[in-house]
This record gives C-alpha cells, sequence and structure tokens, in this order.
C-alpha cells in the first residue's frame, strides 16, 4: 500500500493538477451563493452565508496557488492542460467563482468588488474566444466531450449576466444573457448526441451530466436579477426547463450511484446549489402558504450533498495507502480515457 502511494506521487509530481478539481471551488460559490438566497428570502441572520463567502473565498485562493505551484514544479505546460479535450474546458471555473466573489464583494466594497467581476468577465471572455478557436481545428473527438463543455461559454456568460448586472453594467449583462443562451442551445445538442450516440463517459467524468441542470436555473437567477423577481414568460419557461433538467438527473441517479467516489463527485455541487437557489427564488415568488418551509427543506437538501461529498473528499485523501495524488491519478486516467489515450 505504502509503496502504492508512494508511486502515485511521483507520477503525480510529474503533472499539473487536474483541472476537475477545480469544482471543488465551485461548489463552495454556489453553496454561498444559495444561503445569500435564503437569508434575503427568509429575511433570516446573513452570518452563515457570510461564512460560506469567507470560506469559499480562501478555497478559490487555494486552489489557484495550488495549481501554480504544482504547475511550475511539472513538466507539463499550462497550454497542453488547456488544450486537453477532457480538461480544458473547465479551466472557465477559475473566473466564473471570481464574478461569484466579485459581485458578492461589491455589496461591502464597490469598487473593489466591481474590479474583480470586470477581471473575470474579461478572463472568462478571452478564454471562451481562444478555446471556440481552438475547438474548430477539428482536434476533437466526439468521446471527449462531456457536461464541463458548458463552462467557457454557457456557464461564463450566464454567470457574468448576473453579476455584472448587479454591478452596474446593464447592457453587458444583455450581452452576456444572448450569448449564454445561444451557446447553451448548441452545446447541448452535442452533449447529448454524443452521450446518445457514443460509449459511456468514464467513471469520474460521469458527474459531470449534473452540469446540465445548471443552466436553465443559472439563466433563470440572471432573469430575475436583470428583471425583477416576478413571473413572466421567460422566467416561467426557464423553471420548466429546470424541473425537466432536475428529472432527467432523478432518473440518473442509478448511474452515479455504481460509480465509486472520487473528487469527479464535485461536479454535483454547484448546479444543485444553482438549481435549489433558482427553485427557492420561484417559492418567494409564488408565496404559498408554508413556502418557507420548502424553501429551507430544499436548501437544507443541497447544502447535505455538499457536506457529505466535503466528508467522502477528506476521507478518501486520507485513507490509509492512499493520498491527494492517488485521487488525481483517478482523474487523470479518466480524462485520458476520454481523450481515447
Amino acid at each position: 500500500m505504502r509503496h502504492a502511494a508512494n508511486r502515485a506521487r511521483q507520477l503525480s509530481a510529474q503533472h499539473r493538477i487536474p483541472l476537475n478539481t477545480l469544482a471543488i471551488g465551485f461548489g463552495a460559490v454556489g453553496l454561498a451563493g444559495l444561503w445569500t438566497t435564503v437569508s434575503s428570502a427568509l429575511r433570516i441572520s446573513p452570518i452563515p452565508s457570510e461564512l460560506i463567502w469567507i470560506s469559499a473565498s480562501i478555497v478559490w485562493v487555494w486552489l489557484v496557488i495550488a495549481h501554480l505551484v504544482r504547475g511550475k514544479q511539472s513538466r507539463e505546460t499550462l497550454r497542453s492542460q488547456l488544450r486537453h479535450p477532457a480538461q480544458g474546458p473547465i479551466a472557465a471555473i477559475v473566473p466564473v467563482i471570481g464574478m461569484l466573489i466579485g459581485a458578492h464583494l461589491y455589496q461591502h466594497w464597490p469598487s473593489g468588488g466591481t474590479a474583480l467581476v470586470i477581471a473575470s468577465i474579461v478572463t472568462a471572455a478571452i478564454f471562451a474566444g481562444w478555446i471556440l478557436a481552438y475547438w474548430h481545428t477539428g482536434r476533437l473527438t466526439p468521446e471527449a466531450i462531456h457536461g464541463g463543455y458548458f463552462l467557457p461559454t454557457v456557464a461564463a456568460a450566464l454567470v457574468a449576466a448576473t453579476t455584472s448586472y448587479k454591478v452596474g453594467f446593464p447592457m453587458v449583462a444583455a450581452g452576456a444573457f444572448a450569448v449564454g443562451i445561444i451557446f447553451w442551445i448548441v452545446i447541448l445538442t452535442v452533449l447529448l448526441a454524443r452521450l446518445a450516440f457514443f460509449p459511456p463517459l468514464p467513471g469520474p467524468l460521469t458527474p459531470t451530466l449534473a452540469i446540465i441542470l445548471a443552466p436553465p436555473a443559472v439563466a433563470g437567477t440572471a432573469w430575475f436579477a436583470m428583471h425583477g423577481e416576478k413571473a413572466d414568460g421567460v422566467s416561467q419557461g426557464l423553471l420548466g426547463v429546470t424541473v425537466l433538467m432536475l428529472l432527467l438527473q432523478l432518473f440518473l441517479v442509478p448511474v452515479y450511484r455504481k460509480i465509486p467516489f472520487n473528487l469527479g463527485f464535485w461536479s454535483f455541487t454547484f448546479p444543485v446549489a444553482a438549481a435549489a437557489t433558482y427553485l427557492i427564488q420561484w417559492l418567494s415568488v409564488a408565496s404559498f402558504a408554508g413556502w418557507e418551509i420548502v424553501a429551507l427543506t430544499v436548501a437544507g437538501v443541497a447544502s447535505a450533498l455538499t457536506l457529505t461529498i466535503v466528508i467522502r473528499s477528506l476521507a478518501l485523501v486520507s485513507a490509509v495507502g492512499r493520498s491527494g495524488h492517488f485521487a488525481e491519478n483517478t482523474l487523470r486516467q479518466a480524462d485520458d480515457n476520454a481523450e481515447g489515450r
């Protein structure tokens, strides 16, 4: 066991940390945003949500530093990692998290929050343009496509719509919303075709299917941010699609249960938190008798999922004969399998 762990550590030291691990920070900010919505809708103390935001910010900075430090020690280049068909799109998580943290920071420090949101949106836009150009080189294989392909254009654009509006740029928000919706349709079509006509995703990448749940919910939250939390044709349509995507996830639970736990399970956290956030916003709009209890139940379920994944992740990387390097190699092997290596 000790020899296997040392071997895994030696192999991992030659590689950069898999970009899949960035989902840890994404899940953290998703949970923070969820409890901010809960505290606002139910008019309860914002202290719990503020503590989660602080924790999420620390996790984000820690992840970025960890990736940079390993990158300097690795034989791999950042360019090669970004060009990896399975890993590359996931890099978009870094500026997306920056947008969300910046928009929240804006409430306490307007100039600092605005600067972080703008810098993150610019970074995300540049990355989206670059990766779209790379995708047009014809080097992708259908087997490499997974739910993470929503991140550079769909998630980044829809989150940019919400956050840019919050810091006072409504025209940017409208443009970003349009980009997100257009690429949501395009990427969803490609992904569904890949899932229907090609072999299943490798186990550790299968949880990225949960990302399908996020776009309608994030789009709905963006629409509410730009137009107010009220029932209209667009918000009702996005709610309907969110419910359908939620039903899809429920029917995929038997598939997920067959997968041994790995760090790829963090892919569940942000989509579930985003869907819970949008549903709670709708519960607030509906305001039927007892909606507050339903809202707390929804938030509790989403939070329990994240907490469970936190606990199991800690157990995974600290188990006897295992380490964080072992967990990294599981993700790396799945990425390479998706690429066809």
